[in-house]
């Protein structure tokens, strides 16, 4: 019996699959079995009407009992991306064409003229063909481009069915593409383009100094200010201090979009760090991920790069408490009936809040309308857990006018982007052997190797934790903060200097 191999996406990685066809004679019958979702289904009226009108013969002029087998079956099938392989098994089968069906896998939907349209996941499904030893990949032509990060495997684009009937049976050519490499980023412009350079925001010198800090080591950042000060303003230009992505964190988080159909011909993968903001009133399973056979939530989108929480005491309680997991871990399990999936989710959390209710709690220009019990309310939605894994809290007030005129350009994105690399490749270097990137990567083990201090910045830490009871957590987060503040300044030991700025971006600090 005839095999054609394809594929399937369960979580975030690909699963080869065998499609089969059996004709016998009996009733006439079309049926697709291999536990097939309703779109899977429904493609057999899609299927048949493509090969009609690519000149072969449907299966329901056959008179003939066809059914359709994908393999594994206990694996849930979902998606169009089986249109190409279940009506070249049928062709196969029914004889109507001959090919060498070995070493060679295939994917698409086929539209009702027999067009081959694009499918989510073909950077994974090639990934896993290379894997598994297929080093023919026919996939279509509007997915091509994202197929060639591939190396070491012939990619073949495919516009319809007749050009791969036709190329198949030898009687046209169609050569494989040349792969992509590094030297083609430069080529691309895509992912977050922001349009805000540091030295444009005038004041604000202490949030830009912790967003520096929170990009360098991965830090999470708590912005707290009155409406209008500059807030997400600030979050968005962070993008623009974000070190450039290695070639292995492009794919990773390529992998990422091409699975969550967010990627297209002319942008195939994601070269800048991703800048994911959701809407405060966003769901738990848009946020972590969520589905039938579960595919990326924002907090995934947002790996190795941004995610911007706005208005953060808004965003529903239980979709706050979800971020435990992720923040502490860089990973978020996503459980389902009969499988479990871990997705990456090691991203920055930008969170910016107002002070109470009408924003102006501790304004000294603007009178604060909220009693105290709303002001504790309000700030009581974020719970103890969540704050916990807060790196840096930043006041953001009002900007002066003198500070708003000022024409002075320090401190430019490009300036500051050249600080953070430096900062980022001591990381890369101290954690080679580690398998980790970041200082705020390290466990117990690696802080207390690499995060030794002084005398001072010792009794600095000891009355910090005795009067401001910080967990163990909080302890530990210091550790790091001030092991990238010393990075930053290319220090290899910590100092109590490096301490006391760590422990300035704690809330109501008192030393």
């Amino acid at each position: 019996m005839n095999k054609v191999f394809s594929a399937a996406i369960t979580g975030l990685e690909a699963e080869l699959i065998e499609v089969e066809a059996d004709l016998s004679s009996g009733l006439r019958f079309f049926s697709i079995v291999g536990l097939p979702d309703k779109s899977v289904e429904e493609s057999k009226e899609r299927i048949a009407a493509a090969i009609k009108n690519s000149g072969a013969e449907p299966p329901h002029k056959q008179n003939k009992r066809v059914i359709i087998n994908l393999a594994p079956a206990d694996l849930r099938k979902e998606g169009s991306a089986y249109d190409l392989p279940i009506a070249l098994s049928f062709l196969l089968s029914s004889g109507q064409i001959k090919f060498d069906e070995k070493d060679k896998l295939f994917v698409g939907e086929l539209a009702l003229n027999g067009e081959i349209r694009r499918a989510n996941g073909v950077l994974p499904i090639c990934l896993m063909a290379k894997e598994k030893g297929i080093t023919n990949v026919f996939v279509p032509k509007s997915n091509s481009n994202e197929a060639r990060l591939v190396r070491d495997i012939n990619i073949f684009p495919i516009e319809s069915l007749v050009e791969l009937i036709a190329f198949l049976e030898n009687r046209i050519e169609i050569k494989p593409l040349e792969p992509f490499g590094e030297e083609f980023l430069e080529g691309f412009e895509i992912g977050f383009q922001p349009s805000v350079d540091m030295a444009y925001i005038k004041g604000q010198e202490n949030a830009k100094r912790a967003l520096e800090i929170a990009a360098s080591g991965n830090h999470n950042v708590l912005m707290t200010g009155p409406p209008g000060s500059g807030k997400t303003l600030l979050a968005k230009a962070i993008s623009t201090i974000l070190p450039k992505m290695a070639w292995s964190e492009i794919l990773e988080v390529t992998k990422i979009y091409s699975i969550a159909g967010k990627l297209s011909h002319k942008k195939p993968l994601i070269h800048q760090r991703p800048f994911r903001s959701p809407h405060h009133s966003a769901s738990e399973a848009s946020l972590i991920g969520g589905g039938g056979i579960a595919r990326p939530g924002e907090i995934t989108l947002a790996h190795r790069g941004i995610l911007f929480l706005d208005e953060f005491p808004e965003v529903h309680r239980d979709v706050l408490e979800s971020l435990r997991q992720p923040l502490e871990d860089g990973v978020i399990h996503v459980a389902r009936a009969k499988a479990s999936y871990t997705f990456p989710a090691r991203f920055t959390l930008i969170a910016a809040m107002n002070p109470c209710p009408c924003g102006y709690y501790g304004d000294p220009e603007k009178q604060c309308t909220c009693n105290q019990q709303q002001i504790n309310k309000y700030q009581r939605r974020v719970s103890g857990p969540i704050m916990d894994r807060i790196d840096l809290y930043v006041e953001v007030p009002h900007v002066k006018y003198e500070k708003l005129t000022d024409e002075n350009m320090e401190g430019s994105s490009q300036t500051i982007r050249k600080k953070v690399e430096k900062a980022r490749q001591i990381q890369i270097e101290r954690f080679k052997d580690d398998n980790i990137v970041t200082n705020s990567e390290m466990n117990i083990p690696l802080i207390k190797k690499h995060c030794r201090t002084d005398e001072q910045g010792e009794r600095l830490l000891r009355n910090a934790v005795n009067n401001l009871h910080m967990s163990a957590r909080g302890y530990h987060r210091i550790l790091k903060l001030a092991r990238t503040i010393a990075d930053l300044a290319e220090s290899p030991s910590i100092t109590s200097q490096h301490i006391a700025e760590a422990l300035q971006y704690r809330p109501k600090v008192e030393i």
